[in-house]
């Protein structure tokens, strides 16, 4: 069983790097933690985890209509992940991140959306700028484990 699963959507890459050091992080302090793209995630993969978390980049306009990026796809895949009855991610600990260049808008606030639609109850979320991912991965970590209990 692993504790953590980290899924991310990721256009550029930015998000996905956070999502491994935030995995290395995580390991480092000997908790199990495994990372998937949002392509590659299922919920047998995620059944026996303890947290959820979440990332995606931050899509629109500068500082006008943020949004979470790929949003349709991954509204697909927290359907996937909450099952046919909605309650694969209801027994999770769930945290939400984004990644940006400029600002994030309410991105963090339509993700954690995303993730209570699907059945998950959102603990925490952070807000990344691209340019601070190290300091993003310890925050992000230290969310895990203080408000996850992990």
């Amino acid at each position: 069983m692993d504790d953590v699963a980290v899924v991310y959507e990721s256009k550029t890459g930015t998000t996905r790097r956070l999502a491994l050091a935030v995995g290395d992080e995580l390991f480092g302090r000997g908790i199990r933690c495994t990372t998937y793209p949002t392509a590659g995630v299922t919920a047998a993969a995620i059944a026996d985890t303890n947290v959820f978390i979440l990332g995606t980049w931050t899509d629109g306009l500068f500082a006008v209509g943020q949004r979470p990026g790929g949003r349709r796809h991954l509204e697909r895949v927290l359907a996937d992940l909450g099952g046919p009855d909605g309650q694969g991610l209801a027994d999770k600990r769930c945290l939400v991140y984004c990644t940006y260049a400029v600002t994030p808008g309410r991105t963090l606030e339509k993700l954690a959306a995303m993730v209570t639609d699907a059945g998950g109850t959102v603990s925490g979320g952070l807000a990344v700028r691209r340019d601070r991912l190290e300091q993003g991965a310890q925050a992000l970590v230290s969310a895990v484990t203080e408000t996850a209990g992990v």
